[in-house]
């Protein structure tokens, strides 16, 4: 487990980078402008290119012998695209930084899935649950970190210098994402580029489990976006201050990681297809109660947000690893995750205009997309299941893992 303390490190700050960035290049462009649209613009640029540079990124890191130092590549491009934005606040038109936003956003993947995806290479097999559950965990400490910077910084230092503390953070990644290790054998280069990136959206469609998992996560992510996108207005007019917003997702953050804590020991069975859909749920319900636009609502409204969001990635990375095939396992994760950001970027754009009208109707329709999230789930027809856990671990008995 000695090579997981620099991959654990390494995926703790790139997040967190990643995680402060959109909070805090949505509260630079709200303080900017005072246009809820356009901040949300930016979120949504940096955020909806995704659906393409993710499949491409992970079919590199698939092909790559040194998988570690494409990465590290990737976050230096991702950091300095972030500084290009803020040096364009308030000097360049808000389509320009759009633009650059989009083509930061290319590489948005490189810092969830091209990450997770190089895990089985730091650990062994049987220390595999135990690490996944360590770096699902980063996701949640990140999301802790994140936004509670972003909040905190743009209140002391101004808007901008948020921006430019995540930009900080993501270059501290760096390093940890040079030495991951290199590939066992020589990179793959038998298939053209084309082809791995069609078999991977092959494997995707196919393998029902992995389909049901990603389609739940993805509208999951519509709504999360929707909800982000909301956070200036709902600390502006519930909190006080747009700035105490984003503080909110570090509520949505504690309670995900306690959730994930907790749901390790309980002595119940429960299977990671089942935490998905459950998991969209429960943050359906949040959101319900977050339109209800009141302050101590509103902060329990968050804690149970993260509930629903911190057990469902846990158990997403769980059918990830246990469904995808070794030579597309990065291409998978990768693509995975370009869905998802797509889905939150779709959300944050459309949330935007609507929170303007109506912050409560925002909520509700997030709300309603949650349920649906759940409701999708069932649309997949159920084929053979894998029996293995939530942490990645195979069980004996079918269909059920007990939680240690």
């Amino acid at each position: 487990m000695k090579r997981l303390r620099p991959y654990l490190a390494g995926a703790v700050a790139a997040r967190a980078g990643d995680e402060m960035s959109g909070p805090a290049l949505m509260l630079a462009g709200f303080a900017l402008s005072g246009s809820t649209t356009e901040a949300s613009s930016l979120l949504a640029g940096i955020t909806v290119a995704a659906a393409v540079g993710g499949p491409v990124l992970g079919a590199l890191l698939d092909r790559a012998a040194r998988p570690g130092r494409l990465l590290a590549g990737a976050l230096v491009l991702y950091a300095a695209g972030l500084g290009m934005i803020l040096v364009g606040l308030g000097r360049l038109p808000i389509a320009v930084n759009v633009l650059i936003a989009v083509f930061t956003g290319l590489l948005g993947p490189a810092l969830s899935g091209g990450w997770t995806a190089q895990l089985p290479r730091v650990v062994s097999r049987a220390e595999l649950p135990r690490a996944n559950a360590l770096d699902a965990m980063t996701f949640s400490i990140a999301s802790l970190a994140g936004p509670a910077l972003a909040g905190g910084v743009a209140e002391l230092l101004g808007a901008p210098m948020a921006v430019t503390v995540s930009v900080v953070l993501i270059g501290m990644a760096v390093a940890g994402a040079w030495t991951l290790p290199a590939r066992s054998g020589s990179a793959r280069d038998t298939n053209s580029m084309i082809g791995d990136l069609a078999a991977g959206a092959r494997i995707i469609v196919r393998r029902a489990c992995l389909a049901r998992a990603t389609l739940t996560s993805v509208i999951s992510c519509i709504a999360q976006g929707m909800l982000t996108a909301c956070i200036p207005l709902l600390g502006e007019r519930v909190l006080g201050g747009a700035g105490r917003g984003a503080l909110l997702l570090s509520c949505a953050a504690i309670s995900a990681l306690a959730a994930n804590a907790v749901l390790a020991r309980l002595p119940r069975s429960v299977t990671p297809d089942t935490l998905i859909w459950v998991g969209a749920l429960i943050q359906a319900a949040a959101l319900a109660l977050a339109a209800m636009g009141q302050p101590a609502v509103l902060i329990v409204a968050m804690l149970i947000v993260g509930i629903g969001q911190g057990p469902q990635l846990t158990a997403l990375f769980a059918v990830r690893h246990r469904e995808a095939p070794e030579h597309l396992r990065g291409q998978i994760f990768t693509t995975g995750a370009s869905l998802k950001i797509t889905g939150f970027a779709l959300g944050a754009a459309a949330a935007g205009p609507i929170a303007t009208w109506s912050l409560t109707g925002a909520l509700v329709l997030a709300a309603t997309l949650a349920v649906f999230a759940a409701l999708a789930f069932w649309i997949v027809p159920p084929r053979t299941r894998v029996s293995e856990g939530v942490l990645g671990q195979h069980r004996p008995r079918p269909r059920l893992v007990r939680w240690r």
